[in-house]
């Protein structure tokens, strides 16, 4: 038998590679500043202006650029696949500009103005054109109302949410739920502000109050925490529910133990979108609430001797109104500082919720 004289160093010989060929990692950076200096190139030579339009003709170009070198390196396929991939992230940034421009000039606008006396002190007995007063009956109105409106709100969602799912499926009744809660979905504020006004005031004769304006709010809360809520348990595993059924567990706690803390995260997320979407609602209290510069802690005060609870949106609305366009004047400060203040409310509470979420979900 005849035997190799070549030496064996234990190293397989390498084959040939299946990956095709792809652009170098600084091919995306180099058409993006080859995108910008054409753009102030056409810029300097031509009579075209203006930043939008500088932006928008540069991301055209290096989208062009892009596609037309990856097709002719890498293919067709890699060539759509990195043409999709730009248009999605220059959507998602599309969608993101206005959030940050929002929030970029709500803090520009409203940092000046916060301090301890802004966040401690009330707006009772100081003259709106002077400096001097806070925000904090607002503060405390807001949180009553949405705490109220989403006491009542979070049980009767994920409730019907529930019964949506795991037991009204294809039946009549659960049909026409689902009707009226997307019904309810486009509802505007000013509409769930009248029913309450019509029915809690004006037929049972209460006054107006910080409760009729949690009321009115739990309405527009109402059919996002439905939805949301639903959605998040449909996506829950059958699989789940048919091993807990296997091993003898009835319906009520199978939802109770596995569908719902498996479902915990999206309940709570729909449940904080539904509070981000009462908490900046003005129309409704102003036609319920009315505006008040005293703290009053009490949701059902609306007598002559208790006025009703104010809220930042009323208090921003009525800021505004008093400033009359002047962007010097202490109104104008202290209701971008309320705004912004708002901001950080309706973030702080998002936050804690998700952590609440985080430590409560099924684990392993």
């Amino acid at each position: 038998m005849a035997v190799s004289a070549e030496p064996r160093t234990g190293v397989p010989t390498p084959g040939p590679s299946l990956r095709g060929r792809t652009l170098p990692t600084y091919a995306l950076p180099g058409f993006a500043v080859a995108a910008v200096l054409l753009t102030l190139l056409l810029w300097a030579t031509t009579g075209f202006a203006g930043r939008a339009g500088f932006v928008v003709f540069a991301l055209l170009l290096f989208v062009a650029l892009q596609t037309l070198v990856s097709f002719g390196v890498e293919g067709r396929r890699q060539a759509v696949n990195r043409l999709f991939t730009t248009l999605v992230t220059v959507a998602f940034l599309i969608a993101l500009t206005p959030l940050v421009l929002i929030v970029w000039y709500t803090v520009k606008e409203g940092a000046g103005a916060i301090s301890d006396h802004f966040l401690t002190h009330s707006m009772f007995r100081v003259d709106p054109s002077e400096p001097g007063g806070g925000i904090y009956h607002a503060i405390v109105g807001t949180l009553i109302q949405t705490a109220l409106a989403t006491v009542i709100a979070a049980p009767l969602g994920v409730l019907a949410a529930i019964y949506l799912v795991e037991y009204g499926a294809g039946r009549r009744f659960a049909r026409a739920v689902s009707f009226f809660v997307d019904v309810m979905t486009g509802v505007p504020s000013i509409v769930a502000g009248l029913f309450i006004y019509a029915f809690w005031i004006l037929a049972l004769g209460f006054q107006k109050s910080g409760f009729a304006g949690s009321l009115a709010l739990l309405i527009l809360m109402l059919p996002v925490i439905i939805r949301s809520t639903e959605e998040m348990l449909k996506i829950v595993p059958n699989d789940l529910r048919e091993a807990s059924y296997a091993l003898g567990v009835p319906k009520w706690r199978t939802i109770l133990r596995v569908v719902l803390p498996t479902a915990i995260g999206g309940i709570v997320t729909g449940i904080m979108l539904g509070v981000a979407r009462i908490m900046g609602e003005t129309a409704p209290l102003l036609l319920l609430v009315g505006i008040n510069q005293r703290i009053e802690f009490n949701p059902f005060a609306g007598t002559a001797e208790q006025v009703p609870q104010e809220s930042l949106p009323t208090f921003i609305f009525e800021q505004f109104q008093l400033a009359a366009g002047n962007t010097d004047s202490e109104p104008f400060q202290r209701a971008w500082g309320a705004a912004l203040v708002l901001i950080v409310i309706i973030g702080l509470l998002s936050a804690v919720a998700r952590l609440i979420a985080r430590f409560a979900r099924v684990r392993g």
